[in-house]
């Protein structure tokens, strides 16, 4: 299930908990794709909490939609990954380092302040990658 956090026009912020589906994905893509088109640079907030797994029929579908994003990684600035499981902060990690020239700041739980105020005024926070 996803939630979108209020935010600044040029922030996509959002939490998402147990599993991700279908719905959730368009969703996200949705939003996605409308900030996109509205600013030059785009950040992005995303906390999950208990993250059971994934609808894989959305899957062929998602990645049609999200394949395009890949020409426009320019426009990500901040990513802020907030997460309570290991393997996503992991995983989080791992995408950071394959795409450089976005500054990630990914946190357990308790760096949730530091990382929402990084995302959405660009204040240095001190837990990043914690």
């Amino acid at each position: 299930m996803h939630e979108f956090i209020d935010s600044p026009d040029d922030v996509i912020a959002l939490k998402i908990t147990g599993t991700i589906t279908g719905e959730d994905l368009n969703a996200i893509m949705d939003r996605t794709d409308a900030v996109l088109g509205k600013h030059g640079k785009v950040h992005v907030f995303v906390e999950t909490q208990g993250i059971g797994g994934l609808q894989l029929s959305a899957l062929p579908q998602h990645m049609a939609r999200a394949m395009p994003l890949f020409g426009k990684l320019g426009q990500f600035g901040r990513v802020a990954v907030v997460a309570d499981q290991a393997w996503m902060r992991a995983g989080s990690r791992l995408e950071s380092a394959l795409l450089p020239n976005i500054h990630y700041m990914v946190v357990g739980p308790e760096g949730r302040g530091d990382a929402l105020d990084w995302v959405m005024k660009g204040e240095k926070a001190e837990t990043a990658n914690a």
